[in-house]
């Protein structure tokens, strides 16, 4: 017999969550604990008043592990936990074929912008604005690797915070852990662009198996 604080018996981790953002896709991305750089990756759809899992990965986190998404502060490598939506897709190389979301060349010209002080602040800006310091921007075209395809996380975008951090997505996987992105395998990566469909919206929930960043409280 299940145990009364235990979940639902055949329940799945997706059917535990206290929210999916309302659509009929999700994604999971889950650490064993809050200092782990490493974790599991799955995407779900909604079938029959159920979850049901249509792919996963290996994924890693941020070089410190995860943080609460509402306080975090930028620069620390964590990744921020948390629901989001998925705003668009975008990438170096051609959107895989299938791909229904819009997607985003990146160009020489494209950059994400990270300036605490800049009006731009957590947004793709081309050209680079005089307001957002060079220094303080990722260049997009200078990750070859890492964003050959990737989504923007909805961290911190609608209503940006200033100091809360900028630019976190999910991505192709670097040499390691990220600076507080998700990651996964490329060819991960580019099943989950083909399977995602705006009009199904689609979110992610980021956080731990258990403890006070335990993914089913999003």
């Amino acid at each position: 017999m299940l145990a009364a604080s235990g979940p639902p018996w055949g329940s799945t981790l997706a059917d535990r969550l206290a929210d999916t953002g309302g659509g009929s896709q999700l994604i999971t991305a889950v650490a064993p604990s809050a200092g782990a750089t490493t974790g599991r990756l799955t995407w779900w759809e909604r079938r029959s008043g159920r979850w049901v899992a249509m792919g996963r990965a290996p994924a890693r986190f941020g070089a410190k592990g995860l943080t609460e998404g509402a306080t975090r502060v930028q620069g620390t490598d964590t990744t921020p936990t948390g629901l989001y939506d998925l705003p668009y897709a975008f990438g170096i190389r051609p959107a895989p074929v299938g791909t229904a979301y819009t997607y985003r060349p990146v160009r020489e010209g494209s950059w994400w912008c990270q300036d605490n002080a800049s009006f731009h602040y957590n947004r793709w800006v081309e050209p680079l604005p005089a307001d957002c310091a060079p220094g303080e921007a990722e260049h997009l075209v200078g990750y070859a690797k890492q964003y050959a395809h990737a989504l923007v996380i909805g961290f911190n975008y609608d209503r940006p915070v200033h100091g809360r951090g900028a630019g976190i997505f999910l991505h192709v996987n670097g040499k390691g852990a990220t600076a507080g992105c998700v990651s996964v395998p490329e060819e991960s990566m580019r099943a989950i662009l083909r399977w995602a469909r705006p009009e199904r919206r689609p979110h992610i929930a980021v956080g731990t198996e258990s403890g006070p960043l335990d993914v089913t409280r999003y």
